[in-house]
């Protein structure tokens, strides 16, 4: 049995370090759950952390012994927005930010399996966590991406020219939210040497889509 490792394999995982990278992604389908507050302090983001993996794992296993397909679990993901997007690039207020975390699943895991998994996750777990995971099909399309190298505080620079000059100048407009993807474990890296795929989905306005 052949094991697929997404991070290898599909294209939307890949980026590199200072080069902002132009691509479609296509409608992917996530474990979802959202929440607000700053990841490093607020409980209800480690929370929705620790319910998040036992349904992935159960479901990369149900995948395994029912339909003889292996997979890598993949990354773990997160949408961040505010009322006030400034709070990420200037006064950086995490206390503003609300979030969705999430893992993609393959499109071979239907939704029977998927409330399988979430039952058996739900009566392990103390707390109502497991209980709000959901699954939905993300579709952000045009997209521009890079990678960043180094502690998640240190992203400030690279999102202040990706949103202020990089996407402006090449004639596209923010459309979606950002969109993390967290390559490295926190707690197996040092903070300088954290992999993050940082992504904003764009349109590009009428004046550069005619040319």
């Amino acid at each position: 049995m052949t094991k697929v490792d997404f991070k290898k394999t599909f294209d939307a995982y890949s980026a590199h370090h200072n080069i902002f990278r132009t691509l479609v992604v296509p409608p992917l389908t996530f474990l979802m759950i959202d929440g607000h507050g700053d990841p490093n302090t607020a409980p209800q983001y480690t929370e929705a952390i620790g319910a998040l993996y036992p349904v992935a794992y159960a479901l990369k296993f149900a995948s395994k012994n029912t339909l003889d397909r292996d997979y890598v679990v993949p990354p773990l993901e997160a949408l961040w927005w505010a009322e006030n997007m400034a709070s990420f690039t200037t006064a950086r207020n995490k206390a503003e930010w609300n979030w969705t975390a999430m893992i993609m699943v393959p499109d071979w895991i239907d939704r029977r399996m998927f409330d399988v998994a979430k039952a058996s996750a739900e009566e392990k777990s103390t707390s109502d966590a497991s209980s709000r995971i959901r699954l939905e099909t993300l579709d952000e399309g045009l997209c521009v991406q890079t990678l960043h190298v180094g502690s998640y505080d240190d992203e400030t620079p690279v999102l202040d020219e990706l949103h202020h000059r990089y996407i402006p100048s090449s004639g596209m407009t923010m459309t979606g939210k950002h969109h993390e993807i967290y390559l490295s474990d926190p707690r197996r890296v040092e903070p300088t040497k954290l992999r993050t795929i940082l992504r904003q989905p764009v349109a590009r306005s009428a004046e550069s889509a005619s040319l």
